[in-house]
């Protein structure tokens, strides 16, 4: 990897129209926080803390597969994750991207961290969930969570790529854009990895690593990420995968997901790609305890109770037929809109 300081900020870098160095930033930042609007003080806080003395950062996680909680990451690891990017979607100096996440958390950051190590011309716009209302030029590249993707497929056609983040892409979701002409990627990652170490381009079924990642499993199938560039340990995730080589995988579902109704164990997400397009609004499948089975599987959808015909759903094994139906009002998700299983049972 390169050996880029990260308090270097590349000369063509532009924010919103204007060339600015790290003086500069560090001006924009004490703006932000004194006087900007509310999504601009997070991006001052995290000027300041980037361009200060310490060699870390503090990235907080998003909560969807544990309590929220603050980890230490160099400085030097985020440069790192920025430049592999590039390699991997061929951005380049004086390229457009357009930042739209929230900068509270690792994707909005990140986007700052490429931009001023790559030298590529941002604009920042409030995060939302329809952030392209105001869009009216085109841009080499951007990141959306699923969410804001859905909300803007007329728009999407205005970058050369898109990467999507955050959240699974849902079948529907992916059906529509792979009849949108521009570069799409589902990405894969965690704060702890500083977003997304490999990608999925819509219509494939596995994830690429990123240049410096090599992958290995453990003894559940649970996807273990060797990344010098970025961590000096392994990473150790709860994601089963099917590994297809070092450096490609397809996902199956997280571990701490799975069910086990009788002996049989069952993928929660496998089974709801199955059930996916017989059901409009959102849900899940997940286990409930049983005294026969040790778990049953239970069906849980978002939204007013109504009759449902499970018969109708004519790819699923008999061990992956629903036992019971419980209705939510409205389900519990990160910002980012991953949905919190647990907690939306509650």
């Amino acid at each position: 990897m390169n050996n880029i300081n990260y308090k270097k900020v590349h000369n063509k870098f532009k924010l919103n129209g204007f060339h600015l160095n790290a003086d500069d930033l560090c001006r924009v930042a004490y703006s932000f926080i004194k006087e900007g609007e509310a999504f601009e003080k997070p991006v001052g806080d995290f000027l300041l803390d980037w361009f200060d003395a310490n060699d870390t950062i503090s990235l907080q996680t998003s909560g969807s597969t544990g309590k929220p909680k603050k980890i230490e990451v160099k400085k030097q690891a985020m440069v790192n994750s920025a430049l592999a990017t590039g390699d991997f979607f061929g951005l380049e100096a004086g390229n457009t991207i357009l930042n739209c996440l929230p900068v509270n958390y690792v994707a909005g950051k990140m986007m700052f961290i490429r931009a001023f190590i790559l030298g590529l011309e941002m604009d920042f716009v409030a995060p939302s969930s329809h952030p392209m209302e105001l869009v009216d030029k085109f841009y080499d590249f951007t990141a959306l969570v699923p969410l804001q993707a859905q909300n803007s497929l007329a728009k999407l056609s205005n970058f050369k790529t898109v990467i999507i983040g955050g959240a699974r892409v849902s079948l529907d979701l992916e059906k529509k854009l792979k009849a949108i002409p521009s570069a799409i990627y589902e990405t894969y990652g965690m704060t702890e990895t500083i977003t997304h170490i490999a990608a999925r381009k819509v219509g494939a079924k596995a994830f690429t690593t990123l240049p410096n990642v090599v992958l290995s499993q453990d003894e559940n199938n649970c996807l273990l990420i060797h990344a010098p560039h970025i961590s000096e340990d392994i990473i150790h995730t709860n994601d089963i995968v099917v590994l297809v080589s070092e450096n490609k995988f397809q996902f199956l579902g997280r571990f701490d997901n799975i069910i086990n109704s009788g002996g049989i164990k069952l993928i929660p997400e496998q089974i709801e790609a199955k059930m996916q397009s017989y059901l409009k609004n959102r849900f899940f499948v997940t286990g409930k305890e049983d005294q026969e089975l040790g778990e049953h599987l239970v069906l849980v959808i978002e939204g007013e109770p109504k009759e449902i015909d499970l018969s109708k759903i004519k790819n699923l094994d008999k061990y992956e037929k629903p036992k019971e139906i419980i209705f939510v009002n409205k389900f519990k998700e990160t910002p980012n809109g991953k949905v919190i299983r647990e907690e939306s049972l509650v």
